[in-house]
């Protein structure tokens, strides 16, 4: 299999970026993901069959298809195999076609493709959602939201420690102080706003100007819009170290963090372990 990985990279010319294009789930190449789906297929049309772990070879079906020198072999051309339409629609024995929406919506796509697809469309969508639930929240439940997220990340020690910070700094620029660690080594100063239009630059000094005022070093300010270009640039040439949060990276925190939402579905996918049916 990993000959044939590196042949059919070299033959489609493939380049290292190429090569390390990741699914969109980050857990494999894309490229290696297709080849061995394709391998699949192919022997589950019966063209290849396997001969050892990891070892494959054409058979006479496919060495007959070779022959009548097909212009492209894809899902569609391996739909005349009995086997392999069997494989595809095993949901229903009595449909003489395919009718796997997988197949006809994304042929070009593997399933781990599609189910990551599937998955990001959803993920966005929700993220969507969160975003106007918070528009619609109350200030003093953004700063609590804006907390519990923190913590749940990891700093702050608890909500009670968390929440006793919050508030304590006045009106200087600052919403809130929070430990950077459960020991309270360091702090970090936040500055949550349910801003509606783009944050620009000088809202960005501002705050940094506000940090300068406590002699802090770090600091966090998240919006529910986005930070223009000037303002993520003058944050990498500053001394402070600034985060800038911005709403749809607020709202993919939540979900990573389980803030606001609610699992509904789990789906594990598995493979074959091949050193359990290793005889040797």
């Amino acid at each position: 299999m990993s000959e044939a990985i590196e042949t059919l990279a070299e033959l489609f010319s493939l380049t290292d970026s190429d090569r390390k294009e990741l699914l969109p789930s980050g857990r494999q190449a894309k490229f290696d993901n297709r080849v061995g789906w394709a391998r699949t297929y192919l022997a589950k049309a019966g063209l290849l069959e396997s001969t050892a772990r990891g070892k494959f070879r054409i058979t006479q079906r496919g060495l007959d298809v070779l022959r009548s020198n097909p212009t492209e072999i894809d899902n569609r051309f391996l739909h005349q195999f009995p086997e392999f339409l069997e494989f595809y629609n095993r949901t229903s024995a009595k449909e003489s076609t395919v009718s796997n929406t997988t197949e006809t919506d994304h042929p070009d796509q593997t399933p781990e493709e599609i189910l990551d697809a599937s998955y990001l469309d959803l993920r966005r969508s929700l993220a969507d959602e969160l975003l106007e639930r918070i528009k619609a929240c109350s200030p003093k439940f953004f700063e609590r939201l804006v907390v519990e997220l923190v913590v749940a990340m990891g700093y702050g020690g608890s909500r009670a420690d968390a929440g006793q910070a919050i508030g304590q700094s006045g009106d200087d620029g600052i919403d809130g102080i929070i430990n950077e660690d459960r020991l309270g080594l360091d702090v970090i100063y936040l500055q949550a706003k349910r801003w509606d239009g783009t944050v620009g630059r000088p809202t960005v000094q501002a705050f940094a100007g506000s940090l300068e005022g406590q002699r802090a070093r770090k600091g966090i300010l998240i919006t529910t819009s986005r930070f223009s270009q000037d303002a993520k640039e003058y944050v990498t040439r500053i001394e402070k170290k600034i985060v800038l949060i911005d709403g749809e990276r607020l709202a993919n925190l939540m979900i990573d963090f389980n803030i606001g939402v609610t699992e509904v579905t789990t789906y594990t996918i598995k493979k074959s372990d091949l050193d359990y049916f290793d005889e040797g």
